[in-house]
């Protein structure tokens, strides 16, 4: 009787701690695709069975060695080629009103279709504007749009309505709303992945997901 009576207490409790396991245990996949919600800066085709969602930040060191480095070898290979759908999103920390006002820049270039050009100026001068704030920050953003062959006075115009902060913030707040914690932030189809990657890594996730066979064990 005594056997029984253990056992049957080992057995609930087994099932006790495989419950609470995967009730409180990290999650690494978002299958709502919130994560994709009011997104502003998309590429690729909406019908692409692969979407990344980039959450990075202009003054992160790891975000600029992805953009400079990584993410030029993705639009090339999987973006341009209509592969992969990228959402490119931004997370800016508390404090970092600088940082705000860069995404609002970006935004600004990519209503004149420059996007991706400024985003990697933004990332290449990060030493050049990280200790500026106000006038002398539009100044500089406002030259680097005109270095790039965007109109000066569209730009300039665009930037101080600050029509844009509004989804600068917006993506601050899913950010936070997912719990993130870190930049670059990455959802591939919903599995997170956190840090620089080297492109060798995302071909190789890419091309996983591409066949429909998503990476396991995701950090």
């Amino acid at each position: 009787m005594q056997r029984k009576l253990f056992a049957a207490v080992l057995v609930f409790g087994l099932l006790l701690a495989i419950l609470l396991f995967a009730f409180l245990k990290p999650k690494s996949v978002n299958p709502s695709g919130v994560d994709q919600q009011g997104a502003r800066f998309v590429f690729g085709p909406e019908s692409a069975t692969v979407t990344v969602v980039d959450f990075s930040n202009y003054l992160c060191p790891h975000c600029r060695d992805h953009a400079l480095e990584s993410l030029p070898l993705i639009k090339r290979d999987y973006i341009d080629t209509g592969k992969i759908r990228y959402l490119v999103r931004d997370f800016p920390f508390p404090g970092q009103d600088n940082v705000v006002r860069a995404g609002e820049a970006a935004a600004c270039a990519f209503d004149q279709g420059r996007f991706w050009e400024y985003h990697e100026a933004l990332y290449r001068a990060q030493d050049s504007w990280r200790d500026m704030s106000g006038k002398a920050l539009d100044r500089f953003f406002v030259d680097v749009a005109g270095q790039l062959g965007l109109s000066g006075q569209e730009f300039s115009g665009c930037l101080d309505t600050g029509k844009k902060r509004a989804g600068v913030e917006a993506d601050q707040k899913l950010a936070d709303r997912l719990g993130l914690r870190g930049t670059p932030t990455f959802y591939i189809n919903g599995e997170l992945f956190s840090g620089f990657m080297e492109y060798a890594r995302w071909k190789e996730l890419l091309d996983k997901a591409l066949a429909g066979t998503p990476e396991k064990g995701a950090p």
